[in-house]
């Protein structure tokens, strides 16, 4: 009953057209009249509780590298930089997407940031170039939502605060698999595109220009090395990596590139506030219904229920991400994480799945959720952006959609491609 209770005012919520942040704060009003008290005074003491975590804090300052990023050269220096190496081969602004995709994912940590940026610079070089809008716009969804599973990611941030699993092992473990994301996403375009003869195809950069292109774009490459490096030796905590890597970004964009004035900058401010603003109430309201989850015992009416997967871990996590990535098709990453990681984890840590690697594969499947209709979060920001309409984006994105749960279905089947990396990185 306590698990119908719950499913039913979430979703009921949801359905009237409530914020899901206020639908999570009735869930767990909702629990608690059902087993038998209700008091405000500990609905507003959980808000407060949820959002007084200090690995939060590093939520605000990754949301400011990246709109920095954006708004002060670091982004396009990236892509030119890509363009002057790949963008001779045939079908090589697809590959300059992937590979700008994956530096700069090393930046935000936030799949929309990224999308709004490649889509931007690329799509219309890609359409000039003779490609087809679908398959570009897909390409380009597809690759942004490796932001959420290379480091510094928003999503490991909330997994590792409300599943109490280190954040810096989390970020460690998402390298390798957010690169197998990209050698994927490589191959598909590659298929797609090897025996197209129509697309034009741009001049051999110069070597010299080509190193021109680097020395510009140093700068910014080297903000992913303090952060992995900084993290990897213990040189500073994850909400510290978030204060260095956003003060770096603030000081190359303003003095270094000098693209960045003092109204762009409280530009970026403002836009990582109210994207801050977002999430942190979500978190707050997630973390009452999720002290009612653990009082009404719902927790343990999971593991009851899908104690028969126990005895197989990889039956287990192929459950969890089919029901993530169904979820995710009407639902955004946050609320997921925040839902469903408190009531799955301590099933998984069960039946003997190791934290980091669920953490993991729950995010990646958070992330192709993100480019699956009917929302398709980053897919409406593709489509707007590039002004391609929406279905369109659909089609094109099928294919990526298709290879990515493929390679999810690699790291389930073989779990070492995600523990054995993550354990060497993190010594």
């Amino acid at each position: 009953m306590t698990a119908f209770i719950f499913v039913a005012t979430l979703l009921g919520g949801i359905a009237l057209g409530f914020p899901i942040a206020y639908a999570l704060l009735l869930t767990g009003v909702a629990l608690m009249l059902h087993i038998g008290f209700f008091d405000a005074q500990i609905v507003a003491q959980n808000l407060m509780n949820g959002a007084d975590s200090f690995p939060l804090m590093a939520i605000p300052f990754f949301m400011l590298t990246g709109a920095v990023m954006n708004r002060g050269g670091l982004s396009r220096r990236i892509v030119e930089l890509a363009l002057a190496g790949l963008g001779h081969v045939r079908g090589g602004l697809g590959y300059v997407t992937i590979l700008a995709g994956l530096v700069m994912a090393s930046f935000s940590g936030s799949a929309a940031a990224d999308a709004a940026a490649l889509a931007a610079i690329l799509i219309p070089m890609m359409l000039t170039a003779g490609h087809d809008a679908r398959s570009s716009s897909g390409l380009v969804a597809s690759t942004a939502i490796i932001a959420l599973v290379i480091p510094p990611s928003i999503g490991f941030i909330l997994i590792g605060v409300v599943g109490n699993i280190s954040i810096t092992r989390l970020f460690l473990g998402g390298i390798v698999p957010g690169l197998v994301m990209a050698l994927a996403l490589t191959i598909v375009w590659y298929v797609l595109n090897r025996g197209a003869l129509n697309l034009a195809v741009r001049e051999r950069a110069p070597r010299g220009l080509v190193w021109a292109r680097f020395r510009e774009s140093f700068w910014a490459l080297f903000l992913p090395v303090i952060i992995v490096v900084g993290l990897r030796f213990g040189v500073f905590t994850p909400t510290e990596a978030g204060v260095v890597a956003s003060v770096y970004a603030i000081f190359i964009a303003m003095f270094v590139y000098r693209e960045l004035d003092l109204s762009g900058l409280h530009a970026a401010l403002l836009e990582a506030g109210k994207l801050t603003a977002t999430v942190m109430f979500l978190v707050a309201t997630a973390a009452v219904s999720g002290w009612m989850v653990t009082v009404a015992g719902l927790q343990a009416q999971v593991a009851q229920l899908v104690a028969p997967l126990a005895a197989e871990p990889q039956l287990f996590m192929l459950v969890v991400v089919g029901l993530v990535i169904v979820i995710g098709m009407a639902m955004d990453m946050v609320p997921i994480i925040l839902i469903l990681v408190p009531v799955l984890l301590p099933v998984a840590v069960s039946a003997g799945v190791d934290p980091v690697y669920f953490g993991v594969i729950f995010l990646i499947a958070c992330s192709i959720g993100l480019i699956t209709p009917p929302v398709g979060t980053v897919l409406n920001v593709v489509a707007g952006v590039s002004r391609i309409p929406f279905m369109q984006v659909v089609r094109g994105v099928w294919p990526y959609v298709v290879t990515l749960i493929l390679a999810l279905g690699l790291m389930i089947a073989f779990p070492a491609m995600v523990i054995a990396p993550a354990r060497f990185l993190a010594g």
